[in-house]
């Protein structure tokens, strides 16, 4: 896992290799990429078919956490879940011997890596990440040509996955729209290309795709959905603000408004009136920061070895986290209030000098006794309890 950490201390290099640079301001939701790598083993320390093997002996999976499926018929999900929702694995490995696709979602929920991988990647895009791993058997094919809501990462871990590129029918496309079958015709052909072990693609939301097995071994890719939030949700937090504010949104709409004969031109105007007073006093700001609160305090902590440290003895030095936090000041009674929002809610630090709690979280190894507090210890367990901190031999 030590070798994952250390790729995952710059999450696009190690996907994208040079192809990171200029990314984020040049390629992300504008058109796909294919990053080839030419090392079948560089993804190997995030996941392998034998890893998949294990997983599906081992764990409880239920309804919706494993999915079999097959672009040549549908598979109704009573041939692998039982009445209890419990998946059974007879059922998964005989459909998989038959050519269905084993798809498991969401496995950062239960794996370190894919779980590391997901937070790594949040902190670069700043929105949630989701990962659905794919394991598909030789010359099949899990999915009809299709869109996807979100944008993907693609990761090929083990095989070879023959890509087909479509037409993009829908631009930039809302979370709520969803691909519908028969509602957009497939368009046609943009690019083909084989994603092979180690390599990577970009593929923007709205893109239509399908992609099948090619050679004569399974394929196993993970792909990395970005669940973004967007100028609308910004602006419509902002919107939210003024009305709550302004007592002339407040007013009802005229008596009779819905009668066939009701004349709308007076409405009209003040509509008007309406849209020009939102635009004067509605502010980033306020919306922003709720947006920022709201994602923060929604992630995944890793809070690895807090249990092992909960009743240890302070260890000599200690390091931050890879995470997502920001830092507030209130004050209550006359007393100053330090605020760290961080992954899994707020905490609080009445009286603490604001620096201390910088030096803590600044990713620089430190000692007890830097953080410049006659007892350290409360903050450091406090930290180390949030997984923001973890003890290091540095």
């Amino acid at each position: 896992m030590s070798s994952l950490q250390g790729s995952l201390g710059d999450p696009l290099r190690w996907l994208l290799g040079e192809q990171a640079d200029g990314f984020l301001t040049e390629v992300y939701e504008r058109k796909p990429v294919v990053v080839r790598h030419n090392d079948p083993d560089r993804f190997r320390p995030l996941l392998s078919l034998a890893d998949i093997d294990s997983l599906v002996a081992e764990l409880d999976f239920q309804r919706g956490m494993l999915v079999m499926t097959d672009a040549s018929r549908t598979i109704a999900e009573s041939e692998y879940v039982a009445p209890s929702g419990a998946v059974d694995r007879g059922a998964v490995a005989s459909l998989y011997s038959g050519g269905a696709t084993l798809i498991l979602n969401q496995l950062q929920q239960s794996h370190s890596g894919m779980a590391s991988l997901c937070r790594s990647l949040e902190s670069v895009f700043s929105c949630h990440v989701q990962t659905n791993t794919y394991l598909t058997p030789p010359s099949s094919q899990g999915f009809r040509t299709h869109y996807d809501n979100h944008d993907v990462l693609v990761i090929q871990i083990e095989g070879e996955k023959a890509w087909r590129l479509h037409d993009q029918p829908v631009a930039i496309p809302y979370r709520g729209e969803g691909f519908q079958p028969g509602v957009y015709p497939v368009g046609e052909l943009s690019d083909t290309f084989v994603l092979r072990a180690g390599d990577c693609a970009y593929v923007p939301r709205g893109l239509m795709h399908d992609a099948a097995t090619s050679g004569d071994k399974p394929s196993l890719h993970i792909t990395c959905g970005l669940i973004v939030r967007t100028w609308a949700d910004v602006i419509l937090e902002a919107v939210s603000e003024v009305c709550v504010k302004d007592e002339a949104f407040r007013r009802s709409l005229p008596p009779g408004f819905a009668n066939p004969s009701f004349d709308r031109a007076a409405m009209g105007d003040e509509f008007q009136n309406l849209i020009h007073r939102l635009a004067d006093k509605a502010r980033l700001d306020h919306a922003l920061d709720f947006a920022i609160r709201e994602f923060v305090v929604s992630r995944e902590s890793d809070v690895s070895g807090a249990l092992l440290g909960a009743h240890a003895p302070l260890a000599p030095a200690y390091v931050a986290r890879p995470s997502i936090w920001r830092i507030e000041e209130e004050e209550f009674d006359g007393t100053k209030t330090v605020l760290l929002i961080a992954p899994g809610g707020e905490l609080s630090f009445p009286g603490l000098d604001r620096a201390s709690l910088e030096r803590a979280l600044s990713g620089t190894a430190f000692t007890p006794q830097d953080l410049g507090v006659p007892d350290p210890a409360p903050l450091i367990r406090r930290l180390v309890a949030a997984g923001l901190i973890g003890a290091t031999s540095a």
